[in-house]
């Protein structure tokens, strides 16, 4: 897979060489090119040099802040999309980024991620490639503003590689974690057994694993509908208080 971010602070992302994406990268399974989009602001719309690299101006109709301007971007992702390419716009006004959709997007070829600030980049810059026949998705990371689409970028860069075959060291532990299979995931343990007077539950250590399967399963049951009731529809089958 190939990631392309743009971004007028690329030096956000050096996050992104280290933990398994850097050991990912580093082995070519995941192809990382983060771009500065100043590089594409160096001239003014009408040709003249621009020595300020100006990304921003105010809004039409007026209003407070400013917001990223849709011929730097142009310029910015002609040159970064690749035919195919998914461009996603971290926004606070887009669609929930979940593990599905994260798992969805692991099989792409390209993601390419604008990464926004002040108030935004003009809206004509998702129309214009959705009209292009790319697909664009603004995504959300939850009910909440953040100063810009960097930190959005990488945790859903992190998300959406994490997914990808021979990324992780143990494929398995991608089956049984919180979201898998729509429901959060069950409380782990290790040692030693008992800790500042709390024990490990004595089913963890009865080496009998149908009674820890179903435990486990109990639990992830219980966590849901205490922490996330709204994911809860689609497990009415399931019976744990």
């Amino acid at each position: 897979m190939r990631i392309d971010v743009v971004s007028i602070f690329p030096e956000f992302f050096s996050v992104l060489d280290v933990s398994l994406l850097g050991k990912a990268r580093q082995s070519e399974l995941v192809n990382v090119h983060v771009h500065d989009l100043r590089e594409w602001a160096a001239v003014k719309t009408d040709g003249t040099p621009d020595a300020h690299r100006t990304v921003d101006d105010a809004p039409f109709g007026g209003g407070a802040g400013m917001v990223m301007k849709a011929d730097v971007w142009g310029r910015a992702l002609d040159d970064v999309l690749q035919r195919g390419g998914v461009l996603v716009i971290p926004s606070p006004a887009g669609i929930p980024f979940t593990q599905a959709l994260a798992a969805d997007l692991a099989e792409a070829e390209q993601i390419a991620f604008a990464c926004g600030r002040y108030e935004g980049i003009d809206a004509r810059v998702a129309e214009h490639y959705e009209a292009k026949g790319f697909r664009v998705l603004e995504v959300s990371l939850g009910d909440y503003v953040l100063n810009g689409g960097e930190v959005a970028a990488a945790a859903m860069i992190e998300a959406i590689t994490r997914l990808i075959p021979g990324f992780m060291g143990n494929a398995q532990s991608i089956v049984e974690e919180s979201h898998a299979d729509g429901l959060l995931e069950y409380p782990s343990y290790t040692r030693p057994a008992s800790w500042r007077g709390l024990d490990v539950p004595e089913v963890l250590l009865s080496g009998h694993h149908g009674n820890i399967e179903r435990w486990r399963r109990e639990q992830q049951v219980r966590l849901t509908r205490q922490r996330r009731p709204d994911l809860m529809a689609d497990h009415d089958g399931d019976v744990a208080q």
